[in-house]
């Protein structure tokens, strides 16, 4: 849903678009609405410009061996035809909605936007890769604080406005084995995610949008209560998890594409996200 004065801005943002897009040359212009979501975010007064000159892809393939958080495969395939016999090759998905490189939407844990009602307008944002990897290293159930995000706006300046902020824990590099999940004999995972009150001053300090984790979680693995989870979906934001090949993104500058479900009613589902860079 746009903002008061929203249409009026969309109709200025296109033409000026347009405009640039006849005079570019090799770059590529993409002209970004300024047009907040109800009741999250503050009205944008102008447009983003974003320019690229390549695409990383922040999704890992999804098979039926991919690690899910309740320790079985969430996705079984049933060939239907081949065409071979039937003239056209076609399979039918069984699958549950939070597997591999998977979206949450705001339904996921509150009564906010199913991911087919999330603004399209919200789903194309600057990128910041906050980098905790050698937290993670040292101790797989490290959480990313609000210390790493003053630490790393030290370094790379303020958090971009209606930003994804994404933890860089390494833990992509272990799909798709055990590691991932890193369960130990009780069954209790351990894998990094984001710190409740890094989530908290996110919403209270920083106009965010998303966040992202190239883990199972948003929460870290041994969470008892999904505390984040819990924080930041009910606010109308989404997060992204099971992200990939975030070692290809610089930690500022980039602009993610959040390829979410648009299947009416969806807690989230399987996504292919890329990174404009």
């Amino acid at each position: 849903m746009c903002v008061p004065g929203c249409q009026e801005t969309v109709a200025r943002r296109l033409l000026a678009r347009r405009r640039f897009l006849k005079s570019a040359g090799a770059a590529v212009g993409l002209a970004m609405v300024g047009c907040a979501p109800e009741p999250t975010t503050e009205p944008q007064a102008a447009a983003r410009q974003v320019t690229f000159s390549r695409v990383v892809d922040l999704t890992h393939p999804l098979g039926t061996d991919f690690p899910s958080f309740a320790g079985t495969p969430f996705l079984e395939i049933e060939l239907l035809g081949t065409l071979e016999a039937d003239g056209y090759n076609i399979n039918r998905w069984h699958l549950t909605e939070h597997y591999g490189t998977h979206m949450d939407a705001p339904f996921h844990f509150s009564d906010g936007d199913t991911a087919d009602q999330i603004p399209v307008e919200n789903l194309v944002l600057p990128l910041a890769v906050i980098d905790i990897r050698a937290k993670a290293a040292a101790d797989a159930d490290a959480q990313l604080t609000p210390d790493d995000l003053r630490a790393w706006e030290a370094e790379h300046g303020p958090l971009p406005d209606r930003a994804c902020v994404a933890m860089f824990s390494g833990w992509g590099e272990r799909v798709p084995g055990d590691g991932f999940r890193n369960a130990d004999a009780d069954g209790m995972m351990h894998f990094p995610g984001f710190h409740v009150e890094a989530a908290h001053f996110l919403l209270e300090e920083r106009n965010v949008l998303a966040l992202a984790v190239d883990t199972l979680s948003l929460d870290h693995g041994p969470s008892p209560d999904f505390a984040t989870h819990y924080a930041w979906l009910p606010t109308n934001r989404w997060g992204m998890e099971c992200v990939a090949n975030l070692g290809e993104v610089p930690p500022v500058g980039a602009t993610i594409v959040a390829g979410g479900p648009k299947i009416v009613g969806a807690t989230g589902g399987p996504s292919r996200v890329l990174a404009l860079v």
